[in-house]
Parts: C-alpha cells; sequence; structure tokens
C-alpha cells in the first residue's frame, strides 16, 4: 500500500502542508554480501528498501513487514545502524513530508526478489563495487553507515 490510511487521513486535515513521520529503512545483504536495492516508481532512484511506521508499530517488525511487501523476500534484521531525519520530501502531487529514518542491517533468508507492489518497477541484488549511479543519497549514507565497522548505532551530530 503506497499511501497508509492514517496517512490519508492526516491529508484530509492539513492537505499538502509539511508531515513529520516516523520510517524505518533496512540495508539488506544476501549470502554474497550483496545489498538489496528497489527502482523507486516516484523517484526514478535505486534506493534501500524503506516505508512508514504504522501509528504503534515496532521498527523491527516494521522494516520486515515492509522488505516482504515491496520484495516479496522474507529477512531477519540483525541490528540498528542509524537513526536520521531526512531531507523535506516534495512529492509530485504537492504533498510535503520529512522523515525521521531508523535504519538496520537485514540478512536475506529466503525468496526471490521482485516488484511486489507499485512502489518500485525493479528489485535486484548489487555488489558494493558496483551500486547503481543513480542511487538516492540519502540509501548511499544508509549503506555506508551499516558497513562501518564499529557496531554502534550512527547518529548525526
Amino acid at each position: 500500500m503506497p499511501i497508509p490510511d492514517f496517512i490519508r487521513d492526516l491529508r484530509r486535515h492539513v492537505g499538502h502542508a509539511p508531515l513529520w513521520l516516523s520510517g524505518v529503512s533496512a540495508v539488506v545483504l544476501d549470502g554474497s554480501d550483496r545489498v538489496l536495492l528497489t527502482h523507486r516508481a516516484d523517484t526514478r532512484e535505486w534506493a534501500v528498501v524503506s516505508g512508514v511506521l504504522e501509528p504503534g508499530e515496532e521498527p523491527a517488525r516494521a522494516i520486515v513487514r515492509e522488505i516482504a511487501e515491496e520484495t516479496g523476500i522474507r529477512a531477519v534484521v540483525e541490528r540498528l545502524t542509524s537513526v536520521d531525519v531526512t531531507p523535506m520530501v516534495h512529492y509530485p502531487n504537492g504533498d510535503q513530508t520529512q522523515y525521521l529514518d531508523v535504519c538496520f542491517l537485514a540478512r536475506h533468508l529466503d525468496g526471490d526478489p521482485h516488484p511486489a507492489d507499485d512502489e518500485n518497477t525493479a528489485v535486484d541484488w548489487f555488489t558494493l563495487d558496483d551500486l547503481p549511479g543513480d542511487l538516492a543519497a540519502t540509501s548511499r549514507l544508509r549503506i555506508d553507515n551499516a558497513l562501518r565497522d564499529d557496531p554502534a548505532a550512527w547518529f548525526r551530530r
């Protein structure tokens, strides 16, 4: 579901005004340490899997749900890798949103990745040496932070 019902309800009241939302993302690795990326239909950029937390939803469970909904695979969360705030996002319909992003490192369990919803036009595995040129800047930051030698979560200072 591209726009959760609770956001549709909010938009009826606030129109296109900026919304502050909680989001989750994941750097998903397979057994060969390739990273799973989605080609987003809205921005036409490659990106790590991400999504919006439903009210009351636990972040690690939310990203496992998002991974399955967007890519058709099952994954397990290994650890928290970063917490960051995105720049303001301006959607084609005029909506404005900024996200608090909680990012995780996850491992592929099973399933063949494919675009499992209408949010993405493609899903594929990439080696770290061959990431696409049109990778979203926020995704590059999330990948870098997830793969640092330091297991502590990254926070912007």
